[in-house]
């Protein structure tokens, strides 16, 4: 199977899933969006696929939303927010909650920066390594001026508690794989050679094991009490429709491609 920005490769009983845009640090566009979205429709469809790697290719996981594109920014009708809230409803939404509604386990093995966006879908997979070397980064807030999305907000407090969820994301401070570990926001750390090998034995092991129980496993735990990560990204995606169309958000994009600190007025 083929992607235009997605490695997709069924190792006997394991899908491996490859974010694949190297040279943009694997920043999701709207086309990595939907290929990542398809890969776990094709994954859920095939029944020989028991387990699934995800990870990505080159120096980092994932470094968030491109926001060097504009492919989301433009306001097609309406405000930049509009399109923004359009964007997160009709895309981005559905492709993590695709990933986090898959049935067979899913192990993420974080090679490098998991920034934003990139974050939220390392955190919707059911076992999380990260290679020594890797970091954790909720920068929205303190460089964009919008607040976390696809999910964030619904993990972070269940898996580190209310306080250190608002620390990260308030202050945007970087969360070295060893201490994700002892935070309890990932499964392990791993030295950045060993990464894929280990993360690959885990998966092989998933696959292997009993992919009813697991199933149920998976669904079980997945019923959490409210809100639900489907009425989290519903909440997101309003407050971040609000928040796109500030003066501080203009600001934080300009100054990301700028490459130079923001400067928020507050409004």
């Amino acid at each position: 199977m083929e992607f235009a920005t997605l490695l997709f490769e069924r190792r006997e009983r394991v899908a491996h899933v490859t974010l694949n845009r190297p040279d943009r640090l694997n920043a999701l566009s709207l086309q990595l969006v939907e290929d990542l979205r398809a890969a776990a429709v094709a994954i859920d469809a095939d029944p020989q696929i028991r387990a699934v790697l995800l990870t990505g290719a080159g120096r980092a996981f994932s470094s968030g939303a491109d926001l060097m594109r504009d492919d989301f920014l433009q306001a097609s009708q309406g405000s930049i927010g509009a399109s923004i809230g359009a964007s997160m409803r009709r895309h981005f939404n559905p492709m993590v909650s695709a990933w986090y509604d898959l049935s067979v386990p899913v192990v993420v093995a974080v090679n490098g920066v998991a920034a934003g966006a990139g974050m939220s879908l390392a955190l919707a997979g059911d076992i999380v390594l990260a290679a020594r070397s890797a970091t954790f980064l909720q920068l929205f807030a303190p460089k964009l001026g919008l607040m976390p999305d696809l999910g964030s907000t619904f993990h972070l407090p269940r898996l580190i508690g209310t306080a250190r969820a608002k620390g990260l994301t308030l202050l945007g401070d970087a969360l070295s794989a060893a201490d994700a570990v002892q935070w309890g926001l990932i499964w392990a750390c791993i030295d950045d050679g060993a990464l894929l090998d280990q993360a690959s034995g885990l998966a092989r092991r998933l696959a292997d094991g009993p992919t009813q129980a697991f199933k149920h496993i998976k669904k079980t735990f997945n019923q959490q009490p409210e809100p639900t990560l489907s009425d989290q990204l519903v909440l997101e995606a309003v407050a971040q429709s609000e928040l796109a169309d500030t003066r501080d958000f203009a600001e934080g994009v300009q100054a990301f491609r700028g490459k130079r600190a923001p400067r928020f007025s507050g409004e």
